[in-house]
């Protein structure tokens, strides 16, 4: 007769191969009807136009079709919390944005797990931050604006789109390294922000250079810096603020691609591959550089790496800063 303890162990080795098998057949027939590529912004935004600048060759590489959902919402969390709780069968991916991080750093409260809840695939983009100020301000360099700042403390204002958002969280720390005191003022989106930066209500902001690039074509806003650890090949002549001496101040926007966890190893590798090979095209590249984006690709560990990263960056200037979700 056996015994209870013998009989659990049996059946959980039962379990297990069972699950295994299940997995391997899962991978072995993979793909056979269509993925769905989720992004938690609205149509138009970046992290939806990276999904369908990919979306058409993907499809064409694994010979299925391959469909962008738009589940926005919640600054990005339903979307991530979808992908999070679907199946993990390799047919619903999350095109992840770094506001995916940044939302995690200052809620604890989520009701995913921005590492232990998804499966790393790729890195597939990365996008520049810049420190804008308006073209009637009166300053014309980094070193200029922090000056400025130090002769007025707490009588400058500096706008984002929102608090706890990238945007926030590097100005943050752009106070902390240039010993500046700055008055926060949130906005719920850009656009409010642009417009009261035009219009001289707030000083200064930092935002993607996408987003920039049309104020300061036509002459609105004066570009400083671009947050990278070296100069970027699409904007060669603007200076970093690492060049200007703050190092320390680091985060763009980039965006990368994940499964749910669990996703059987070959599909993420799979995936893995085809994504590389995707973003070395010329026509991907140049798509995205239109954008101000920058192909990325690597490991899946790569991407491991970047998410876990990136979040003990963020809480630690969280923690600092005393921001927290709204």
């Amino acid at each position: 007769i056996m015994r209870p303890s013998s009989s659990l162990s049996s059946l959980s080795a039962v379990a297990a191969v069972l699950l295994a098998f299940s997995s391997f057949a899962v991978a072995q027939s993979w793909p056979s009807r269509p993925i769905s590529l989720v992004v938690s912004q609205a149509v138009s935004t970046a992290p939806d136009y990276v999904a369908r600048t990919l979306s058409g060759r993907l499809s064409e590489r694994l010979k299925v079709a391959v469909v962008v959902d738009n589940k926005g919402g919640a600054s990005g969390n339903i979307g991530a919390e979808f992908v999070s709780k679907a199946a993990p069968d390799g047919y619903t991916l999350f095109v992840a944005p770094s506001s995916f991080i940044t939302n995690a750093a200052v809620n604890r409260k989520l009701r995913f797990d921005p590492i232990r809840s998804f499966a790393p695939i790729v890195a597939l983009a990365d996008g520049l931050q810049c420190l804008v100020v308006s073209s009637a301000s009166p300053v014309a360099s980094v070193k200029e604006l922090v000056a400025l700042v130090k002769s007025q403390p707490g009588k400058l204002f500096y706008a984002t789109p929102g608090n706890g958002t990238t945007h926030h969280l590097i100005m943050e720390q752009f106070k902390l390294d240039a010993g500046m005191d700055l008055v926060h003022v949130p906005y719920k989106g850009l656009t409010g922000a642009v417009v009261d930066l035009l219009g001289g209500r707030v000083n200064l902001m930092f935002m993607t250079t996408s987003a920039a690039a049309p104020y300061v074509q036509r002459g609105q806003l004066r570009m400083l810096a671009v947050i990278s650890p070296k100069r970027s090949s699409l904007l060669p002549d603007m200076p970093t603020l690492a060049e200007q001496g703050y190092a320390n101040v680091l985060g763009g926007s980039w965006y990368g691609m994940v499964a749910p966890a669990g996703t059987p190893a070959d599909i993420i590798d799979r995936l893995n591959t085809e994504l590389n090979a995707i973003l070395t095209e010329k026509p991907v590249r140049e798509a995205f550089a239109k954008q101000s984006l920058e192909a990325s690709g690597g490991t899946s560990a790569r991407m491991a790496e970047i998410l876990q990263s990136e979040l003990d960056r963020w809480r630690k200037i969280a923690d600092v800063a005393g921001i927290t979700a709204d």
